[in-house]
């Protein structure tokens, strides 16, 4: 056999099988790896580089050598599940940086980190000031995992105390030009619905690269050169009931924010008799 052709179908056999230990190793060695996974990755990678160009030697031989490292990193990470010992000492522990506002300096040391590199790191987290970080950690992956400070946190719903209504995701019924019709099922709707849909944009599926509803019924397409998006709700009533409760989360963001005992029970009694209104709709 030829060297070209043989170099070839070696390479080839060295893409399939890497592929199957890859798959077969999971999703973590592809994603933030820890010290051993990165050793493992780098060398399986050379193994593979001496089936595909080592005429000189055997192929399988380094198909043994792929399997036996498969084997072993498969094993660690059995081992390393059952023991917490073994897991500290083979992917390492994470390291806090910052405490309370406060810089550890020995911290930084020990992982080599310069105050340019972890104000870097900060940055990318939308996070400006040190003292604005109650707890900063650096994960055995090496990711920098930041929690601001109470104060510091974007408000949000729970903290207000304001219920706000479940919102599933939004469904992908069509993509590159072809209905999923799967998708387009689960999501509650049939064919007949999409392509009246469809005739009211005046658009045809094949020109449509990408189709999402939400959990409302709202169709969103995008084509080529522009964006449709969903359709508001014509009935007046559907309308007047979204603005009453947009209303109403208005009345209770104030209730929340005044302290005044009179101004707190006013907007209380607001909230009450408009609750009575949406219930009566």
């Amino acid at each position: 056999m030829q060297d070209w052709l043989e170099i070839t179908l070696r390479t080839l056999s060295s893409v399939v099988i890497l592929f199957g230990m890859t798959k077969l190793l999971g999703k973590r060695q592809i994603s933030q790896l820890s010290l051993f996974e990165y050793i493992t990755g780098i060398t399986m990678g050379n193994i593979a580089s001496y089936v595909s160009l080592d005429l000189d030697n055997d192929w399988y031989l380094g198909i043994v050598a792929l399997s036996v490292w498969v084997i072993v990193s498969v094993g660690f990470e059995f081992a390393t599940m059952k023991s917490k010992k073994l897991r500290n000492f083979i992917d390492g522990q994470g390291t806090v940086l910052i405490k309370k506002g406060k810089l550890l300096e020995r911290n930084l040391t020990k992982e080599r980190m310069t105050l340019d590199e972890l104000l870097e790191q900060l940055r990318k987290k939308d996070v400006y000031q040190v003292a604005d970080v109650e707890f900063a950690i650096m994960e055995q992956s090496g990711e920098i995992n930041v929690l601001l400070k109470k104060e510091q946190q974007p408000l949000t719903a729970e903290m207000l105390g304001i219920q706000v209504p479940e919102q599933a995701e939004a469904k992908t019924i069509i993509m590159d030009g072809k209905v999923l019709v799967q998708a387009l099922r689960e999501a509650g709707l049939d064919e007949n619905w999409l392509n009246k849909k469809l005739r009211e944009q005046q658009v045809k599926v094949k020109d449509i690269f990408l189709g999402q509803v939400d959990d409302q019924g709202g169709l969103m397409l995008q084509t080529g050169n522009k964006i449709i998006e969903p359709t508001k709700p014509k009935n007046p009533k559907t309308q007047l009931l979204q603005i009453m409760k947009q209303f109403e989360a208005q009345l209770q963001l104030q209730d929340q924010l005044f302290l005044d005992e009179k101004d707190r029970s006013d907007y209380q009694s607001a909230i009450n008799k408009l609750q009575a209104l949406i219930n009566k709709k």
